[in-house]
């Protein structure tokens, strides 16, 4: 970089890449051709190396014959060697190896491309010769080494250089650069001799003719003023003796128009004929006033009814509102119980395929089995007048017999587990509450008695379908301090497959009841909120709790003389609070 000062003494840098075009063409090296991969990267700056042959610098001694190309016969530029031993520019013998066959041309060897060599001593005792300044038409009478060119080069003041400014196209010696910045660049910044603002100079003719708010003008109605600041013009006008203006009453309806200095005198002799428009237009607008008036008071009128009408449209639509926001969650719970009653349909479907191909298989042991009962009695019919093989196969036959039912028997428990299951699946409840039908109250009531059955188990309900999972308990007969003379209802908590998700000890309010079927609907009931201390509440850690309820439920005399059993049957509801349930 080299240094010169522009006109506000303000000191510019001048890259040497900015050289003119015979000094400084952009140069384009062509690669190695030597077959080492590891080179070190062009020293020299763009510009200085030759685009092709060999350095056309002013020697202060002619070169010797060694330090010339072979081919361009200019001082060896990037020398190579050849396996002959001649020297050659590096783009000299690029072009010689891009030919089919090539040859030395100073004495015609054969040139293979991975037998030149860089001749580095070569290079270095060029780059070491004397050599006058490239300015040195311009007047430089400098000398150096070939190798300090570029660093000369940078702060040489004869080195052409383009305008630092960028705008200027022209080109000067580096010396001329502060000369050029102070008064012959086009495009040097100055100042509006008016309003001084800074600008560059190309555009000061534009700024006075347009937009510079000092500048002198005329007023354009050649008036006694011989020129005033634009900025002042607009003011002028209103006070300009010659201007053309329009009488201030025109809103009012005069309609005379003239100079500034006759303006005066109009308004001073029609001042009476002003007084009478205004007074008119006052009227006017008093009227308006009047009307407008008439129209506002009509409208008050209707005002409080459209007031309460709007009050009642909104408490409208606020129960609209509340309405649509009741159904939207109702739709949502629909969709929801939609959805999983439809999860449900399908496992229900698929028990039900189940159920239908172990019912063909037992239908199946059933014909096979009254074959083989067939083909046994008609052996042993036989067999009586038989022989021992006779006996042999009947008991061969006997023993297919026997595991045909085994067989049976174990599908017959299959079908029933099934059945079972499919019951449990068609009756779950899944909003927390139980409606229990037990039939045959009195067979089930002496198997109690009895000690054969002391206790019946319901099905399983839900608080939700990712919620508790529940049962209720129940003993015909009584137990504890109400057997023999109670009915006991009790609650069981079971293992879920969501509990994980759920919180616990279980606190939600349990509600028993024994349904009454007859009018009068006075149904029986009780209701506790869980204990947080018992193990009754706790998370299952096996398939249900201990159960909790009441022992003396209902006697059994109120149960057997009311309206409670029907049919040989008893309904039994249990409804579990779940409205403070949070989601899992």
């Amino acid at each position: 970089m080299s240094a010169g000062r522009s006109a506000d003494g303000r000191e510019v840098q001048i890259p040497l890449q900015q050289v003119a075009p015979s000094l400084a063409t952009p140069l384009s090296v062509a690669p190695p051709i030597t077959p080492h991969s590891h080179r070190p990267a062009n020293p020299w700056p763009p510009g200085f190396l030759p685009l092709h042959g060999g350095f056309r610098d002013h020697f202060v001694e002619p070169p010797e014959a060694k330090y010339c190309c072979e081919a361009c016969r200019l001082v060896l530029c990037q020398p190579r060697q050849t396996e002959c031993g001649h020297r050659f520019c590096q783009s000299c013998i690029n072009d010689i190896l891009s030919h089919a066959n090539p040859v030395c041309p100073a004495d015609m060897e054969a040139l293979f491309k991975d037998k030149i060599f860089r001749d580095v001593c070569c290079h270095r005792e060029i780059m070491a010769l004397k050599v006058y300044c490239r300015c040195e038409a311009n007047g430089c009478q400098e000398q150096m080494s070939l190798q300090q060119m570029p660093d000369h080069l940078n702060v040489c003041p004869f080195f052409e250089v383009p305008c630092p400014l960028g705008k200027c196209k022209e080109r000067m010696m580096r010396k001329e650069i502060p000369d050029h910045l102070s008064w012959k660049c086009k495009h040097r910044e100055t100042s509006c001799e008016f309003c001084l603002t800074k600008m560059p100079l190309t555009d000061l003719q534009k700024h006075k003719e347009t937009v510079c708010p000092a500048f002198p003008v005329s007023c354009p109605n050649h008036c006694s003023f011989p020129s005033l600041p634009r900025s002042e013009l607009s003011i002028h006008q209103h006070d300009c003796p010659k201007a053309q203006v329009s009488c201030h009453f025109q809103r009012y309806g005069c309609t005379f128009k003239g100079l500034n200095q006759v303006m005066r005198q109009h308004e001073s002799t029609f001042a009476a004929e002003h007084l009478r428009m205004l007074v008119s237009r006052n009227s006017l607008l008093e009227n308006k006033v009047d009307d407008v008036k008439g129209e506002l008071l009509e409208r008050y009128k209707v005002l409080p009814a459209l007031s309460s009408r709007l009050s009642e449209l909104e408490k409208l639509n606020e129960e609209l509102r509340e309405k649509n926001r009741q159904m939207e969650q109702k739709l949502a719970t629909m969709q929801n119980l939609m959805s999983s009653r439809t999860e449900k349909l399908m496992e229900v479907e698929q028990e039900l395929r189940s159920l239908r191909v172990l019912r063909d298989e037992v239908e199946n042991l059933k014909g096979t089995l009254e074959n083989v009962r067939t083909r046994l009695s008609a052996l042993e019919q036989g067999g009586r007048n038989g022989t021992g093989s006779t006996t042999h196969t009947l008991a061969s036959l006997e023993s297919q017999m026997n595991r045909h039912d085994d067989m049976l028997s174990v599908h017959d428990i299959r079908l029933a587990d099934m059945d079972l299951r499919f019951q449990v699946l068609e009756t779950a409840s899944y909003n927390g509450t139980l409606i229990w039908k037990i039939r045959d109250y009195k067979r089930r009531k002496q198997e109690a008695v009895a000690a054969k059955t002391l206790s019946l188990y319901s099905q399983p309900f839900y608080t939700g379908y990712f919620g508790y999972k529940m049962c209720a308990r129940i003993y015909l007969n009584g137990d504890g301090m109400g057997k023999g003379t109670h009915l006991s209802l009790f609650f069981v908590v079971m293992r879920g497959e969501y509990d994980a998700l759920l919180p616990w000890p279980f606190k939600q309010k349990v509600t028993l009841m024994l349904m009454d079927q007859g009018p009068s609907r006075k149904h029986l009931g009780d209701a506790f909120k869980p204990d947080p201390n018992s193990s009754s509440f706790r998370r299952p850690a096996a398939e249900m709790n201990i159960a909790s309820g009441c022992p003396l439920f209902v006697s059994q005399s109120v149960l057997e003389t009311g309206s409670y059993i029907k049919d040989d049957t008893i309904f039994i509801k249990v409804t579990v609070d779940t409205s403070d349930l949070p989601d899992p």
